[in-house]
């Protein structure tokens, strides 16, 4: 699949379980470096560790390690990766989280990269507003910027009424002041910012006002987790797509009475889990996208 320069960060964040924007068809400079501007990162979203039920991943235990095993094997590795939350499965345990914690952590430096990001789902942090998890991994919203990119992270999971709130959106107006309405701007957050469908909590109940603040700028693209399936929809300029989880797919929105995960497939294993790969060719302003599983295989 082409496209074109323009719209190049916008087919950038149709992410799926793992994100790739490939440098295997990059512009390489004389010396076989990449040109300056261009660069890829990954996105992993809703690991669940902890999770356990046959029926649903009789591998909930490998999984996570085997998506690990596939972005090492990559011939490229990426610039960072970006975990966007549910690196756990909920517990009421204090003590069980912590220790998920502590294994997913484990499990995940295995990973090549050494700039790996984090923020939280629901499941890290409904309960106890975040703290286990801001202990392992460190603050819950933040923003950074890369090769001409910035990043923003948003928290619109630790509250439990699923609101990012008026201090992180007042912190969020301070974060975009100093960016200029046209730079590329990527939003990482949890659940959805829009009203996917709020019935199986799959929106944020003010993300209409961080979307507000995101408006007036012409290149925002927010990728996100939570309902565990790719999903791509547009707010005005605001483009966003949701990513496959790692441990089980979920129904599309509304398909059933009752929000389950999908049985597994023993013909099918790993269904509704995998990664997808981005290649840009500079010189000829187009981008190329391959879809992969969990395995590596092409899809």
């Amino acid at each position: 699949m082409k496209i074109d320069r323009r719209k190049f960060l916008r087919l950038m964040t149709l992410g799926s379980a793992v994100f790739v924007l490939s440098p295997r068809n990059l512009t390489f400079a004389s010396d076989g470096t990449m040109t300056q501007d261009d660069f890829f990162f990954i996105q992993l979203s809703d690991s669940h560790w902890g999770f356990t039920g046959s029926k649903v991943n009789p591998d909930s235990g490998g999984t996570l390690k085997k998506a690990v095993a596939t972005v090492n094997s990559l011939n490229l590795q990426p610039d960072f990766i970006m975990f966007t939350g549910d690196l756990t499965h909920v517990t009421d345990d204090d003590k069980e989280r912590r220790k998920r914690f502590a294994e997913f952590r484990d499990i995940i430096t295995e990973l090549k990269v050494k700039t790996v990001r984090f923020m939280p789902g629901e499941h890290d942090a409904g309960l106890d507003h975040g703290e286990a998890f801001m202990e392992f991994f460190g603050e819950t919203h933040y923003a950074f910027d890369h090769k001409g990119v910035h990043f923003v992270v948003l928290d619109n999971v630790s509250d439990p009424r699923s609101t990012i709130g008026e201090t992180q959106l007042a912190w969020l107006s301070d974060d975009l002041k100093g960016i200029d309405k046209d730079s590329r701007i990527v939003v990482f957050t949890h659940r959805p910012l829009f009203d996917l469908y709020p019935e199986w909590d799959w929106y944020t109940r003010d993300g209409n006002k961080a979307m507000e603040l995101l408006t007036p700028y012409s290149s925002v693209t927010v990728f996100y987790g939570h309902i565990h399936q790719e999903n791509h929809h547009t707010s005005g300029q605001i483009w966003h797509h949701a990513a496959k989880g790692l441990m089980f797919p979920l129904p599309a929105p509304g398909s059933v009475p009752k929000k389950m995960p999908i049985p597994w497939d023993d013909a099918a294993p790993y269904k509704g889990l995998g990664f997808r790969s981005v290649g840009a060719t500079n010189k000829q302003a187009e981008y190329e996208i391959t879809e992969f599983g969990v395995m590596g295989e092409k899809l």
